[in-house]
């Protein structure tokens, strides 16, 4: 089998990269543009030792989910960002669910049965930031799946209206451009490297110029966050309201609780938490970048009981901050915490955790450490807060040994 070779394939199974299938030689092949269950003519995109991966370019036998994408770059050889436009809704639920569920069966040995929850919002421009490559000609776009091609857009039909302009402007001279449409104000964010160094610069999504100052401000649970240009936010409209009240249930704070908010961003937990452990209580927030620790000091700026940390999520941070009986909350980058982290924190033996991730994989892993120190699950939920994608928000909820 050679790049560019047509195959036919089953496809038997939802995975990350694709539905697998195998060819009649027994090969197994990721496919992107199928569902299970479908016979497809598929091109061979890559190819190693143990599997090669390609886009289905001709659907024999069609999964009654299967839908027209509404999406006019999302096709073989278009664009990588959303995996999942050619699934209806159940389709794309089931698909999720059952990738979950295979990590943690295949990285936790936890034999869970996931159910990926909607979230009641429709998908078509629900995301507030997409960042964006920037082509020779100075027009955005997003890059081809597993390749560094950029494919040009005239539209992204995921993205917040608001931002629709910036695709009709050109960005020649920068390198990457996020457009952000958090709370009522709607801006780019272009970047430019100069050898080592990154030059930041904001303009308003029809290319002006904006002051260096500017920044977002959008309302949460009653409470107004500031948001800078190169701060964290979630890009799902609705993620920050879904999982601040996911995680409030699943910590369960009473008043005068100690609560260590890892990876705490702009505060977006941080706040609601420092209301529920009251002035008799503390949070302690760490965070590691300087612009969002700037953001959560500003948004906390009232709650004289909060405690930010300017760190990495370390051992040594786990140690310096969490205690026997404290509540920790924790929403860490893709790449996970780590099995390091991981095993401090045991150590520190916290009453309860509540992990937040948007990256199943690596949840698995770092909750391997956990379920091996015996924390019991208490609850598990996956918000389908990534629509189009094979992505979904979890919030997992484990208590101490008894």
């Amino acid at each position: 089998m050679q790049v560019g070779d047509e195959i036919l394939v089953t496809t038997q199974r939802p995975a990350t990269g694709g539905a697998v299938g195998r060819t009649e030689e027994g090969q197994v092949v990721f496919l992107r543009h199928t569902l299970p269950g479908e016979t497809v003519v598929a091109r061979v995109t890559e190819v190693s030792r143990s599997f090669a991966r390609g886009d289905a370019i001709d659907i024999r036998s069609p999964h009654l989910d299967r839908v027209p994408a509404p999406c006019a770059y999302a096709h073989p050889g278009g664009c990588g960002g959303c995996d999942l436009q050619h699934a209806g809704v159940e389709a794309q639920l089931d698909w999720k669910s059952s990738v979950v569920s295979e990590h943690l069966s295949r990285i936790a040995h936890l034999d869970w049965v996931v159910n990926v929850e909607e979230v009641g919002v429709e998908p078509h421009g629900s995301r507030t930031r997409v960042r964006c490559a920037v082509d020779a000609d100075g027009r955005l776009g997003l890059r081809a799946s597993r390749r560094t091609d950029i494919i040009a857009l005239n539209e992204c039909w995921i993205a917040d209206p608001s931002l629709s302009p910036a695709f009709s402007e050109v960005w020649t001279g920068f390198d990457e451009v996020e457009l952000r449409a958090i709370g009522e104000t709607s801006f780019a964010v272009a970047r430019r490297d100069d050898g080592d160094e990154s030059i930041y610069s904001i303009h308003s999504v029809d290319g002006g110029s904006l002051p260096a100052d500017t920044v977002s401000t959008v309302r949460v649970g009653g409470h107004d966050f500031r948001v800078g240009p190169l701060s964290f936010w979630q890009s799902h409209r609705s993620a920050p309201d879904i999982l601040t009240a996911a995680v409030l249930e699943g910590a369960d704070v009473n008043l005068g609780d100690h609560v260590v908010d890892l990876y705490s961003g702009v505060g977006l937990f941080t706040v609601p938490l420092a209301a529920a452990v009251g002035p008799t209580g503390r949070v302690t927030a760490v965070e590691s970048s300087e612009d969002a620790v700037a953001d959560a000091t500003f948004n906390t700026r009232r709650a004289r009981h909060v405690t930010h940390r300017n760190w990495r999520v370390t051992p040594r941070a786990m140690n310096d901050t969490v205690a026997a009986g404290d509540i920790v909350v924790m929403d860490p980058p893709r790449g996970g915490v780590g099995h390091a982290a991981m095993t401090a924190l045991v150590r520190r033996a916290p009453r309860r955790v509540v992990y937040v991730s948007c990256d199943a994989a690596t949840f698995a892993r770092d909750l391997a450490v956990l379920l091996a120190a015996d924390y019991r699950i208490h609850s598990l939920r996956a918000f389908d807060l990534f629509p189009m994608t094979e992505h979904v928000e979890i919030v997992a909820v484990l208590d101490a040994p008894r």
